[in-house]
């Protein structure tokens, strides 16, 4: 007689603590069966990467070491998750699964829908818990706030004390980081990167929530955009969220508790950097919300007239170039440059790569969004195709930001620190010439040993005409007469409540677009 037992999918969740379904399976009584699922398909798509999975690989190792504390290790399996599953049958009688929603891309939206017609077909039951403030089959967007707002104020989900050993259960090896199936091999050692380091598992995750709120929220506000001191100053725990090392209500819960201590000398700019990062998490909630509403933004834009403003305008050259950080624009090549190197910068560079390569240079978002995913070791679908469409202005609800990256420069780089970090082709240029070296005098090339056009390539395209270029175009998919009607039905579905759209006077519409 087959031993009954009850699953607990781990995706997107890699933690025991405040986990729901791990909870509520141990309370239901049969032995549970911890299971994730390494699957070869995922991690041979171009938003994975061997980045993200030397990550996962740590969180796995110690998510492994505390199910086994409570009595049953993890349970790896290599493949497709229903043919997972249907081993597992053979083995064992599944009474149900049980597992968080996950707001993901098309592959684990397909995913998760197969995993559910299995378990039909079976007469598994297959028990979804919320993850996070998302809300699964949201009636009306004005209800979410609130909604999101009550689940992060509940009580966490306490561990369970012990799970019961399944003896029969075999595990395959957890796949080495250097293993082929992950892709190239990461540019950078993710281990010797002192004091920004990138290790996935709940234990570097508290050390840096806690070194967080008792130090660097202190700066946090203050160095927000800076590309040279927003790293240090940021909480950096975006990976460990991505993968559910934490939950968003253990950060929020904590942060609350922080600020609410009597006994702490809590200085205001910390108050201001805590309270900023709470903000945060809500609009993270608020990115992944559109994916879950809507999951083909992944692939269409959110306004319609925008669909196609790009098509037909593909150029190989220019995504190339800006892919390895060859523009001739230094802050923008350097923060390529060091975004391929650490897999993390701050948002305001994050914004401004996305924001020259759809305004510059003209490139549609479906093809750049796939590689910035698999650059990123906190690749979150859900904020990933919002912020992709928002910083490349296909939304329609949202103000067009050009980002001017000369301004961005000499405004978050005025000595020219980081510049010459990431571009050592530049470092001997003295402050004035470092941001715009196209524009420096021959003579002080010389001077400087810069051999322009040879070592340091010359602007791709020209900035003020690109600016101008890109401008125009926005402004004439807003002339549509449709536009506005459109723009209100994206409004209604995805939009922040924070803001009313409100109809606009014509000459006002150009406060719509900035150049930042």
């Amino acid at each position: 007689m087959q031993q009954k037992i009850i699953i607990v999918w781990f995706k997107r969740d890699l933690r025991v603590s405040d986990h729901a379904p791990l909870f509520n399976a141990v309370r239901d009584g049969a032995a549970v069966l911890p299971l994730f699922v390494v699957e070869p398909e995922y991690w041979q798509l171009p938003t994975s990467s061997r980045r993200q999975w030397c990550f996962v690989y740590d969180c796995l190792k110690e998510l492994d070491a505390s199910l086994t504390v409570l009595g049953q290790g993890l349970i790896i399996r290599i493949g497709a998750v229903t043919d997972v599953l249907s081993d597992l049958e053979h083995e064992f009688e599944i009474d149900s699964i049980y597992a968080h929603e996950e707001t993901g891309d098309a592959f684990t939206y397909a995913r998760d829908r197969a995993v559910m017609a299995f378990c039909l077909s079976r007469n598994i039951q297959f028990c979804e818990t919320p993850a996070n403030g998302v809300v699964r089959r949201l009636q009306n967007r004005n209800d979410w706030a609130k909604i999101r707002s009550q689940r992060m104020l509940k009580d966490r989900w306490p561990r369970p004390d012990r799970l019961l050993k399944i003896l029969t259960c075999k595990s395959d090896l957890l796949p080495s980081k250097d293993d082929p199936l992950f892709g190239p091999p990461v540019p950078s050692s993710i281990e010797e990167q002192t004091g920004r380091t990138q290790t996935g598992g709940r234990k570097a995750a508290m050390a840096l929530l806690e070194s967080f709120l008792m130090e660097r929220s202190q700066h946090y506000i203050r160095n927000l955009a800076s590309p040279s001191n927003g790293p240090d100053s940021s909480m950096r725990l975006s990976p460990h969220l991505a993968w559910g090392v934490v939950s968003s209500r253990e950060v929020e819960a904590t942060i609350r508790n922080y600020l609410a201590n009597p006994q702490l000398d809590i200085s205001p700019a910390k108050r201001r950097g805590c309270r900023a990062v709470s903000s945060r998490l809500a609009w993270r909630c608020h990115f992944i919300q559109k994916l879950e509403d809507q999951p083909d933004i992944e692939f269409t834009a959110m306004h319609p007239l925008y669909d196609h403003v790009r098509d037909g305008t593909s150029n190989d050259e220019y995504l190339t170039a800006w892919m390895l950080g060859r523009t001739g624009y230094p802050m923008v090549d350097a923060c390529m440059r060091a975004l391929i190197h650490h897999g993390w910068i701050t948002f305001r560079m994050r914004a401004m790569l996305v924001s020259f390569a759809s305004y510059h240079l003209w490139l549609d978002w479906r093809l750049t969004a796939p590689y910035m995913a698999g650059l990123f070791t906190d690749y979150e679908p859900g904020i990933h195709y919002s912020q992709f469409q928002m910083q490349s202005g296909v939304t329609g609800i949202n103000t067009i930001r050009i980002y001017n990256p000369i301004k961005q420069s000499t405004d978050h780089d005025p000595d020219g620190n980081f510049l010459r970090r990431w571009l050592p082709e530049l470092a001997g240029l003295p402050p004035e010439w470092i941001h715009q070296p196209f524009a420096m005098p021959q003579f002080d090339s010389v001077v400087c040993g810069l051999q322009a056009g040879f070592d340091y390539p010359p602007p791709i395209v020209d900035n003020a005409l690109a600016m101008r270029t890109a401008r125009e175009r926005i402004h004439a998919i807003r002339k549509n007469g449709q536009f506005k009607d459109l723009a209100r039905d994206v409004h209604r579905k995805l939009g922040s409540r924070k803001t009313v759209l409100r109809k606009r006077k014509p000459k006002q519409n150009k406060t719509q677009l900035r150049l930042i």
